[in-house]
């Protein structure tokens, strides 16, 4: 979704997914709709939020710096009116000019009005964008979505459905896209399906969303998912179409989200995340019992993990760990003594549970290990005899290049050590991750299939479902230089 690296929590500990989208057609107060479901979406991006409408006559657009709740309060929502409406959450980007790159992005071109919404990357972006600029495209934006609204524009083809079709055969990387036109609205998922993307219906309205989760705040009814590959057109009468262009290439949907991105109330490819995260935590215990007094989980995204891995092990489950849900979204910060107090802001060691335990620390994922050191750290200082980290998914090796926040390659702390090193790092007693094979048994498969896997798991294994055009051109021209 972005040219540019987004904004981090202070230790840029924490993977993020970029964005979510959201489209309704069909309803009278389309934009109404829009910012709730947005609302209900907010984990995916709070640095900013976008909706644009359709009147019937001409698209209205309001977007700002902030949560849904502070850009749309029902004086903005009134400026939007029609059937019609999409919107995207997001997190910036360092270097942007922050209005700039908030999405929905919209131009006119020659065919009409053009509103396109992304979740994903484009990972030959700047390759395309350096082809355009130099036939004359001027760009507006940073982010990678701006590419396909130019090549929409320089298609060739007559229909706009086939421009649309004709801009992302020239793509790679992983994009689920809502976009609309004065004709109606179009959703579709890249041919793996990496990021995902469902429908639903409430009244005689159609909406498109990120995760099932915005079809249960607004009291819709989820249909299904969109196909990997698929394109579903919905026109003003509510008729709806399918097309595949892209043939049927064997699914890869992200399995982080159902490690850590989606709202645990979500379903996912039909699997319940709350129920494959509690799923993962037995798998662990299977995996990586310890001997231990209390399972604690690291909140909020350890919790359905740390449950599963309690009830599979019989050590009791408890909140060690207490959450303040009042603090904002931490920026990276200037030192040291700062960083720790955003964390201590952030948790705090529950001392009654914790002192003189033997404690078993459950956490969805290692990134950098600043996070998982300081809470260790804080395990200790209130008391813990033992601490033993568990991991529920596997060591985070590779950088993903599908639309998630992580850092390069080099910053990743299980691309430079072993697991033993890594506990030294975090100063546990012990520490385990759950195995790729043990993380796909919890959604529901047999073992990964290791010449054509049933996910994108490239973060952990390195074996990325498409070409990375710009990252090669980037690592020969570092090589050259």
């Amino acid at each position: 979704m972005n040219m540019t690296h987004p904004f981090r929590d202070a230790d840029g500990d924490k993977l993020r997914e970029e964005c979510g989208i959201f489209g309704v057609i069909g309803a009278k107060e389309a934009a109404a709709i829009a910012a709730a479901g947005l609302h209900s979406l907010q984990h995916r991006g709070q640095e900013a939020v976008g909706i644009t409408s359709f009147s019937g006559a001409e698209f209205h657009s309001h977007r700002g710096i902030g949560h849904v709740a502070q850009v749309f309060s029902q004086k903005e929502v009134d400026t939007l009116p029609g059937s019609m409406a999409s919107g995207h959450v997001r997190y910036a980007t360092t270097g942007g000019s922050g209005l700039r790159n908030v999405q929905p992005l919209f131009a006119d071109l020659a065919a009409g009005g053009f509103s396109i919404a992304h979740n994903g990357n484009i990972s030959n972006a700047m390759t395309l964008k350096r082809d355009l600029v130099s036939k004359g495209s001027i760009f507006q934006s940073t982010s990678d979505t701006e590419v396909i609204i130019h090549l929409v524009a320089t298609s060739r083809y007559p229909t706009l459905l086939d421009r649309f079709v004709d801009a992302l055969r020239m793509v790679e990387g992983a994009y689920s896209l809502i976009c609309m036109t004065a004709e109606g609205m179009i959703a579709c998922r890249d041919p793996l399906g990496i990021r995902p993307l469902v429908m639903g219906r409430i009244g005689d309205a159609t909406v498109f969303a990120s995760e099932t989760v915005a079809f249960d705040v607004i009291g819709a009814e989820f249909i299904r998912s969109i196909e990997p590959g698929e394109l579903v057109q919905v026109d003003h009468k509510g008729t709806i179409s399918s097309h595949r262009p892209f043939g049927n290439p064997a699914p890869r949907p992200c399995i982080f989200e159902h490690v850590y991105f989606s709202r645990p109330d979500s379903v996912m490819d039909g699997r319940s995340v709350y129920q494959v995260r509690k799923q993962i935590g037995m798998e662990l215990a299977k995996e990586a019992f310890a001997d231990a007094d209390v399972v604690i989980p690291v909140p909020d995204s350890g919790v359905p993990a740390a449950i599963g891995y309690a009830q599979q092990s019989g050590i009791p489950f408890e909140l060690g760990i207490i959450r303040s849900h009042y603090v904002g979204r931490t920026f990276i910060q200037p030192g040291d003594a700062a960083r720790h107090a955003d964390v201590k802001r952030k948790h705090n060691a529950n001392r009654a549970i914790v002192e003189g335990k033997r404690i078993i620390l459950i956490d969805d994922s290692i990134v950098r290990g600043t996070t998982s050191k300081k809470i260790v750290e804080m395990m200790r200082d209130a008391g813990a005899a033992e601490v033993h980290m568990r991991i529920a998914s596997p060591p985070t090796e590779h950088s993903c290049f599908y639309g998630v926040d992580t850092p390069e390659r080099s910053k990743l702390l299980a691309a430079t050590m072993d697991t033993e090193a890594m506990a030294d790092f975090i100063k546990a007693d012990s520490l385990a991750f759950v195995s790729i094979d043990g993380l796909y048994r919890a959604v529901g498969e047999a073992e990964r299939a290791t010449k054509c896997p049933q996910f994108c798991d490239a973060c952990f294994t390195g074996d990325y479902p498409t070409r990375l055009t710009d990252f090669a051109d980037r690592e020969a021209e570092l090589n050259a230089a």
